[in-house]
């Protein structure tokens, strides 16, 4: 039986027919993006091993880290021979070597490169095994109940495991960095042009060529593992997420995430009510060096519905926490936005601060204050 829960605990629909989707797989699931509502869910609670689908969370790591302006693209990375003696998947990295960090996502998106992967780990973490343990940091801030890490690459390691249910997650919190797409969805692209050791890099995730829309996110293969993957496609204004884990082979293992998409696709529809990043309210600032500040989504809303269905009316709801404490950092969660549909709550999504604000000084306090005196009297 498919449930249509929220992995964020909020959209509940009716319980739908059984679905036959997925069969030739250990666990999959199928949830909308924005609203995080599961649309299709086969075991996807078993802790399994995940193997490359792991690079999903090392490329969100990377992606804050863009974000905070820890790194740039332009910044070189310089390889270290821990990081070349990777084996798997590989863009043949040597010690010594430097390449930038644009050029390393493009290895670890498209060609799903074990030794890029170590290297950004060392740029960012200052080593392989403090990354790690942002990573598992990230996955309790995210409440991943069934994942734990023990390398960034998600080669065979005992106690490396995680979900369907798990990776949908990663796989929504990875896409909030939207430009991540720009990499995921290339089907090909060539690192060290103009060189003489030229590499094309062919995207592991054949669907990207294949299935309209899709543009993510990431594969992965063992032995123990067997075929998996967590791939993302939008239609319109509607983005899914669908995870197979533990497929027989890559034919099977998209064939049924095809399924899956197409299902969503026929069956569902969004209705955009935010982009990431939309200002949604302007608030006052008591005692910072800036008098408002613009709070902002930190994500894309949606409102979900089946298709056919009659559109109830939503009511957002936009809660900024009071007194806010000086200083304020940008993208700080400042307040809360609530979709509100039929008198239930569906969506609940932080706001963020849009800029830093320090606190001002003495002497501006008293000169507002001042000014405030004088346009009141």
């Amino acid at each position: 039986m498919a449930l249509l829960l929220s992995v964020g605990g909020g959209r509940t629909f009716a319980a739908e027919k059984t679905l036959k989707l997925a069969p030739n797989s250990s666990s999959a699931i199928l949830i909308e993006r924005d609203t995080g509502t599961v649309l299709f869910n086969k075991n996807s609670h078993k802790k399994l091993p995940p193997a490359s689908m792991t690079k999903i969370m090392t490329m969100i790591l990377i992606m804050e880290a863009l974000d905070s302006g820890k790194i740039k693209l332009t910044d070189p990375v310089r390889v270290s021979e821990y990081a070349a003696s990777m084996g798997g998947s590989q863009i043949f990295l040597e010690p010594g070597e430097e390449m930038t960090v644009h050029d390393m996502i493009k290895g670890i998106a498209i060609g799903s490169a074990n030794d890029a992967s170590v290297a950004m780990a060392e740029k960012i973490g200052g080593s392989e095994s403090s990354f790690v343990d942002m990573m598992n940091k990230k996955a309790k801030q995210l409440r991943l109940n069934e994942t734990f890490f023990k390398n960034v690459t998600g080669l065979p390691a005992a106690g490396h495991y995680s979900s369907a249910h798990d990776m949908a997650i990663m796989g929504k919190e990875l896409l909030k960095h939207e430009e991540i797409t720009k990499y995921t969805g290339l089907y090909e692209e060539y690192l060290r042009q103009n060189t003489s050791k030229k590499f094309w890099l062919v995207n592991t995730n054949r669907l990207v060529k294949f299935y309209p829309g899709t543009d993510g996110l990431k594969t992965g293969f063992t032995q123990e593992a067997k075929y998996c993957l967590t791939a993302t496609a939008k239609k319109h204004d509607m983005r899914v997420i669908a995870v197979v884990m533990g497929a027989p082979n890559p034919k099977e293992r998209n064939k049924q995430i095809t399924e899956m998409f197409d299902y969503a696709f026929s069956q569902y529809a969004t209705k955009k009510l935010y982009d990431r990043h939309q200002i949604v309210k302007q608030v006052k600032i008591q005692k910072g060096n800036k008098q408002r500040l613009a709070v902002v989504t930190s994500e894309s809303i949606s409102v979900l519905s089946k298709r056919g269905e009659k559109e109830n009316k939503v009511n957002p709801q936009i809660t900024v926490t009071p007194d806010l404490k000086m200083p304020i950092k940008k993208g700080q969660q400042v307040g809360t936005l609530s979709i509100v549909k039929g008198g239930k709550t569906i969506t609940k999504s932080p706001l963020l601060a849009s800029e830093n604000v320090k606190s001002a000084s003495w002497w501006s306090l008293f000169k507002r204050t001042i000014g405030h005196m004088a346009k009141s009297s």
